[in-house]
């Protein structure tokens, strides 16, 4: 066995040390570090958690003076573990490429550390171990500020009911709204046409959640300033640009670590979950029934009233 193969199956510390050079670091590690968690892309890795086993290596700057044991002197091991449970907790992914570079980022912004090797496995999709390594530098990390999206103001979330979207009075909301100083994101539930129906619980919550993004398009097929959206991203950069937006929720939802106790079906809990989830100002509904909240402020205009906003 050559030495570059050997050093590709070694442990992180290993090629740390192999990929040293000249330069002189102390390093910290952290070995087998494993986790049960929902991950993968494939839909039998869904509904359903797996183990992944991490091993991390960070390259910190050497002391430039006697550490006299204290402990605010060092990069703190809790850090590693720190960002791992962090990243696993924001948002479930689909690969662990994304888990590995978010890691490597937050790791990353301490200011100690220079360079980081994570390897995360998979340890039970098949008879052995699947995963990836990557190694990331200060110098070349994108360094992302992983605790905070782009300042934003706080939208307005509006769920409307059928009975509002057929409403003469729309497009005066919707001018209203789109005039409004806070960005405003709509919300509706399912159509007036009943969603097939299926014994399994997780594919008929995938099934009551494409019929609110099927509604979702029949919205947006009634003003065309309204554009469908189903990311964080897409939804951080409409409010940053003034687009009035309409929430399609399964990517969201399926994707949340922490996703909302109520079905799909009761629209008016989904549309106050996601508004608590960005950090809404209030939230309004038009038609239907309001949900009661704690949370956020909820106002509640029935389908006769010209909004005043």
């Amino acid at each position: 066995m050559t030495n570059d193969i050997r050093l590709a199956f070694a442990h992180p510390s290993e090629r740390a040390e192999a990929t040293a050079g000249d330069l002189s670091r102390d390093r910290i590690s952290l070995r087998d570090h494993t986790v049960e968690v929902e991950i993968g892309a494939f839909q039998a890795e869904r509904g359903q958690t797996q183990r992944i086993r991490f091993n991390v290596v960070v390259e910190v700057q050497p002391a430039n003076a006697p550490l006299d044991d204290d402990v605010d002197r060092i990069m703190s091991y809790d850090a590693i573990t720190e960002a791992i449970a962090l990243e696993l907790d924001a948002e479930r992914l689909n690969l662990l490429e994304t888990l590995a570079e978010r890691v490597a980022e937050r790791i990353l912004l301490e200011p100690l550390a220079m360079r980081v090797f994570v390897r995360i496995e998979k340890l039970d999709r098949g008879p052995g171990s699947l995963g990836v390594e990557i190694v990331r530098s200060r110098n070349t990390a994108s360094l992302r500020p992983v605790d905070a999206r782009p300042m934003l103001r706080h939208p307005m979330v509006v769920l409307l009911s059928n009975e509002a979207m057929q409403s003469d009075l729309l497009t005066g909301w919707i001018d209203q709204m789109t005039a409004a100083p806070s960005p405003v994101i709509l919300c509706v539930g399912p159509g007036v046409t009943p969603a097939p129906k299926s014994r399994s619980a997780a594919a008929q919550r995938r099934i009551d959640l494409l019929a609110i993004e099927q509604n979702a398009w029949v919205l947006a097929g009634l003003d065309q300033r309204c554009v469908v959206v189903g990311t964080r991203t897409e939804l951080d950069w409409a409010m940053k640009n003034g687009q009035t937006c309409v929430w399609a929720p399964s990517k969201i939802v399926m994707d949340s670590v922490h996703g909302p106790s109520a079905p799909p079906r009761d629209s008016a809990a989904l549309a106050l979950w996601f508004a608590t989830e960005m950090e809404a100002e209030q939230m309004l509904v038009i038609g239907g029934e309001p949900p009661v909240s704690d949370a956020i402020p909820v106002v509640y205009r029935d389908i006769c009233t010209n909004l005043d906003l």
